[in-house]
């Protein structure tokens, strides 16, 4: 039976059969202002997918229109991250800067037409004239502007006559519409820093809305695939083509859901903040969900490329379970690695009864894999054990080594305790035991029955390893920032023990140890003086258990389950079939789907807005008063419906005014996310605003350069010792010297300024 195609499988099908288009072109345009992530990988394998399956081509486009925060080293992530996963991209790498001359002259034309003009608003102003969702919007008086004058200004624009954010170039579309998004949007901002590959040639830059779909006509794309988010801005996508009178063949936007996964961060914001604060050790820390971490801890290409297209293409936003990703690993490294033995809390067995030495034959895989391959396993008088695998006081169902109960030693000889050595705190330091000659492993004629196998490595010949113990980076299923962070993410085992074969003769990149789980390599401070090994993923998962969803951790759930209760009512959420939450009713769906559409709510956001109506009405006044709707949302999810489980809405010691006031500080970098917190839980107790807060408390964030630097050269006094460490290459410390400046600060530094200056003294 053939296997049902996607959405945008059937469109493009249906587009080649009726002749719209000759050939499938497709591009992948990430900002290279980050290292991409697993969502990213979902992207890619879409849009280099499609052409490949159709025979077209794909495009890799840098959309390098921000030189705030765009670098050289992010745009090198990216083709790294395209080529590992096993795709090669049409013709040269392409940007958006390629375009930059040709996109000015499109803005002129717009000017020319009349559908164009230099805004002088300030920023503040262009937000409270966009309106809301419920109130129209009001044009600039600067709309009326002659064609000759915004020509002239514009001009002056692009020479850098004027300041940052004195003037916006803005379409002419509808302040009335209600895709807020249509509201005479920017096309045009003027930034004045120096961009990574044009340098100082432009200091006006071409906003994404106007860029995109203008850089897909110029390469002759054919299918622009977007995530979601992007669903309103086609309009845009639509109105700038139209207007310009661009004819076929012509690009057509399509919007596909993003990838969201449970436990995992996927803002690139929120990312580099995790790197900027030391949290972890750099981009491709093998906790982060970043094509770089994950090559770094060892998954392969193949099981991403894998996963992403087991979770399928929809039209609807869903989470996925991370289990899903770490069973796609499993599988794919299952049958490929070869099985070795490794001791990660050695316990020395001395075997009384046994002399000399010996090299026992032991396959690398089991007999149901079918691959083949044999190491000798060196044995002798002294090995070790895992500590765990003898009990001195066996709890009921114990199987392993004890006082009473021998045990194999696994493709070698079954042992029995003889004696237990401690030290003088009682801590068991050494068994001794005896072996039986006859019970060898393949040759067994002893008669002795045992219960199970254990590892073991060969006290002479085995290698000390570092190990570390990858857990996931999140506590918490729908991680928010630093605070919930997993504590337990790594743990770092020192004096572990691998067999000789893992080191010597190097049978893969990828083991599986047994009963531990599969590793690789640390590419980057393993050696074979020292190696290092990362675990890729555990054996089975067991934080299904942890989260008591046992075998529902692997499930994907449509619609999540939400139990409520109103404090003065006692009324839980009306449950439909299967204890879901009951459909939304038609005044409901109706908000639901204008937030959605007109102020770009993730659905997670907008569901339980659309049915609380305490919640609801501060939302919206919220937006009345200027408040940023995706962070006021999230702040009132967050924060707020906490407290109204234990007040009622007219007991709260602040209002709608005080809400979009710290949003707005919030988007203004004004205050970091942290620090946020602390604000509305001193708003919560004292009813203060949010600006007397911070200026009483001095909890602005620090941008200033000036006044962090003296700090940085503190910290670097400090500590002589780790700066000469890193100068002598270890770079892992630069997160240690980005948490000491952020300390003694309490949190206000700005972290990207930190960097920077870390960065430039410690060279």
């Amino acid at each position: 039976m053939e296997k049902k195609k996607d959405f945008l499988r059937a469109i493009v099908e249906e587009d080649l059969a009726s002749g719209k288009y000759e050939e499938v072109v497709t591009r992948f345009p990430p900002e290279p202002n980050g290292f991409p992530h697993i969502g990213h990988a979902k992207a890619i394998t879409i849009n280099f997918g499609i052409a490949r399956d159709f025979g077209g081509r794909c495009h890799l486009r840098m959309d390098d229109t921000n030189p705030m925060t765009e670098e050289e080293k992010y745009a090198k992530a990216i083709e790294d991250a395209v080529h590992w996963l096993g795709f090669e991209w049409d013709g040269p790498v392409r940007h958006t800067s390629d375009y930059f001359e040709r996109l000015y002259n499109y803005a002129v034309e717009l000017i020319k037409r009349g559908k164009a003009y230099v805004d002088s608003l300030s920023e503040e102003e262009i937000r409270e004239y966009r309106g809301t969702v419920t109130e129209p919007g009001r044009r600039s008086i600067y709309a009326e502007r002659s064609v000759e004058e915004n020509l002239d200004l514009f001009e002056r624009m692009r020479k850098g006559e004027f300041k940052d954010g004195e003037h916006v170039l803005r379409a002419k579309i509808d302040m009335s519409s209600p895709n807020m998004q249509m509201r005479d949007p920017l096309l045009y901002r003027i930034r004045h820093a120096r961009h990574m590959r044009t340098g100082d040639e432009w200091c006006i830059y071409p906003m994404y809305d106007f860029a995109h779909c203008l850089s897909d006509y110029i390469e002759g794309i054919t299918h622009s695939f977007c995530t979601l988010e992007f669903e309103n801005n086609r309009a845009i996508y639509d109105w700038i083509l139209d207007t310009l009178r661009l004819g076929p063949p012509r690009p057509y936007q399509y919007e596909f859901a993003r990838l969201n996964m449970n436990y995992t961060v996927l803002s690139k914001r929120k990312l580099k903040e995790l790197v900027d604060s030391g949290k972890v050790s750099g981009w491709d820390d093998p906790r982060m969900p970043t094509i770089a971490g994950y090559r770094r801890r060892g998954y392969t290409p193949e099981a991403i490329v894998n996963f992403c297209n087991s979770i399928g293409i929809s039209k609807a936003n869903s989470v996925v379970d991370v289990a899903q990703l770490e069973h796609a690993i499993r599988d794919d490294l299952n049958p490929k690695v070869p099985r070795v033995m490794c001791v990660l809390d050695p316990l020395k067995v001395v075997i009384e009864n046994y002399e000399g030495a010996e090299e026992l034959d032991a396959p690398y895989y089991p007999h149901d894999v079918p691959r083949e391959g044999f190491r000798k396993l060196p044995f002798s008088r002294e090995i070790y054990i895992e500590r765990e695998d003898f009990s001195e006081n066996p709890p009921k169902g114990y199987y392993r080594l004890t006082p009473d109960q021998p045990v194999r030693l696994r493709h070698a000889y079954i042992i029995r305790c003889k004696e237990i050595i401690k030290d003088d705190d009682g801590r068991i330091t050494e068994i001794r035991a005896e072996y039986y000659p006859d019970s060898k492993s393949g040759a067994d004629t002893s008669g002795i029955k045992v219960k199970s196998a254990i590892q073991w490595v060969d006290a002479a010949t085995g290698y000390r390893a570092e190990i570390r113990l990858y857990d996931r980076l999140f506590r918490v299923e729908n991680p928010q920032g630093p605070e919930d962070l997993n504590p337990e993410s790594l743990k770092i085992i020192h004096k572990a023990l691998v067999e000789r074969a893992v080191i010597e003769e190097k049978p893969d990149e990828r083991f599986q140890f047994e009963r531990q789980g599969y590793f690789y390599p640390d590419p980057v401070d393993s050696t074979d003086e020292h190696p290092v090994f990362n675990r890729i993923v555990s054996l089975k998962d067991s934080w299904a258990k942890k989260s008591k969803r046992g075998e529902e951790s692997s499930k994907r759930v449509p619609e999540k389950v939400i139990k409520t209760k109103s404090k003065k009512e006692g009324k839980k959420e009306p449950l439909g079939e299967e204890g879901r939450v009951a459909p939304l009713d038609k005044a409901q769906q109706e908000i639901f789907e204008r937030y959605r559409r007109d102020l770009g709510l993730r659905e997670e956001q907008a569901n339980p807005l659309a049915r609380d109506e305490a919640l609801r009405s501060l939302f919206e006044a919220g937006i009345k008063r200027g408040a940023v709707p995706a962070t006021l949302a999230n702040l009132l999810l967050n924060e707020v419906a906490r407290e109204l489980k234990s007040v009622s809405p007219e007991e709260l010691r602040y209002g709608p005014g005080e809400l979009a006031e710290l949003t707005k500080m919030i988007e203004e970098e004004r205050i970091s996310v942290k620090i946020a917190k602390q604000i509305f839980e001193e708003m919560s107790r004292s009813g203060e605003r949010p600006e007397k807060i911070v200026e009483e408390k001095g909890w602005e964030q620090i941008n200033d350069p000036q006044k962090i630097l003296p700090i940085v050269d503190e910290v670097l006094t400090k500590h002589p010792e780790k700066v000469a460490q890193y100068r002598e290459g270890n770079r892992k410390l630069l997160g240690f010297f980005v948490g000491q400046v952020l300390k003694e600060t309490g949190g206000r530094a700005n972290p990207q300024v930190v960097n920077e200056l870390l960065n430039r003294e410690l060279k």
